[in-house]
């Protein structure tokens, strides 16, 4: 590829990656420190960019060099939020998936397709209790923080009010963005097992404390049944003249998804992958995003149908659920 298409090709890249309401030449003007006929010189492909630029345009918009010169390799350039650095402290992980949500929701169109493995990360946030356990268990088991060796859950104790707040806030951005959700019976396998792990263990500090995350745990089954019923989301106690965007959820009883994401954004598509239980990992590869959309198409035609419709179904599979839970009660 020619110099001057190389050019035209990346900034035809980053302006398709920006929402229509952001100015691709103010955004490129003020990192490099450019005049603005100096940006259009480069976007025309008159002036050549030099590597720094190259590099800053790079890290700025994540951007991988062989796929904009088509070169075919197997690589695939990823961005990893909080991957410098030691682990950070919850509420900032939680922060970061607000920012994420606000900026999808600054697209005229755009649409999630989820392929479940665990059920995300917000919906934990519908209500305070399950909220509380599940970032004490990442703040204490999966980050190993110091300050909360040897102490056991108790929501007096450890409400992560904080978390809480923002994840409210991740949920009312994420209910306003349609998607196709695929799920499986065990997709809530793995936070069963996590509170059977507390429980056996003498991590919950009171028999209150174990019974509230529980009752907690089936109002948030509950809320997603009654979302899935309605084909819409929305926050808990929302009467229809709240409801948000539509929901279509599948449920596949032969795979286990793996918690790959991938998000349409006006003519483009981002993937997200999951690593180490909630890390997430974002690419703009457009070779990685027809890989998963095909797969997902694929389940998807293998799938059932339970929100609007279904509702033997859809009560068959969180009635599985509901089961499972019940069962850490003896």
């Amino acid at each position: 590829m020619t110099e001057p298409n190389f050019q035209k090709e990346l900034f035809s890249y980053i302006k398709n990656s920006l929402p229509q309401h952001i100015s691709m030449v103010d955004e490129i003007a003020e990192m490099l420190n450019l005049s603005y006929d100096s940006v259009y010189r480069r976007i025309r492909g008159e002036k050549p960019l030099a590597l720094h630029e190259l590099k800053l345009l790079c890290e700025k918009f994540k951007l991988s060099v062989d796929q904009l010169l088509h070169l075919k390799t197997e690589s695939i350039l990823f961005d990893a939020p909080g991957m410098n650095g030691n682990s950070v402290e919850f509420i900032n992980h939680i922060n970061g998936i607000l920012r994420q949500f606000t900026y999808f929701n600054s697209f005229r169109e755009k649409e999630i397709f989820y392929l479940c493995k665990d059920s995300t990360i917000w919906n934990f946030y519908l209500f305070p209790e399950i909220a509380a356990f599940k970032t004490f268990f990442w703040t204490k088991t999966i980050n190993n923080d110091p300050a909360l060796s040897n102490k056991a859950f108790s929501y007096n104790e450890y409400p992560f009010k904080d978390c809480y707040e923002v994840g409210q806030k991740v949920l009312r951005e994420f209910n306003k963005i349609p998607c196709v959700e695929l799920w499986n019976t065990e997709s809530m396998i793995s936070t069963i097992n996590q509170i059977a792990y507390y429980r056996d263990a003498g991590n919950f500090k009171t028999q209150s404390d174990f019974d509230g995350v529980l009752q907690s745990f089936h109002l948030m089954i509950d809320h997603l049944q009654h979302q899935a019923e309605k084909g819409v989301k929305f926050m808990p106690g929302d009467g229809p003249a709240a409801y948000q965007a539509p929901i279509q959820f599948y449920v596949n009883e032969l795979i286990l998804g793996n918690n790959t994401m991938a998000i349409k954004l006006d003519s483009n598509v981002l993937s997200m992958v999951t690593y180490s239980v909630y890390h997430y990992l974002f690419t703009r590869d457009e070779r990685f995003a027809n890989k998963v959309m095909s797969s997902f198409n694929s389940l998807l035609s293998r799938s059932t149908l339970i929100s609007k419709t279904g509702e033997k179904d859809r009560n068959r599979f969180f009635n599985a659920i509901r089961e499972k839970v019940n069962s850490l009660k003896k």
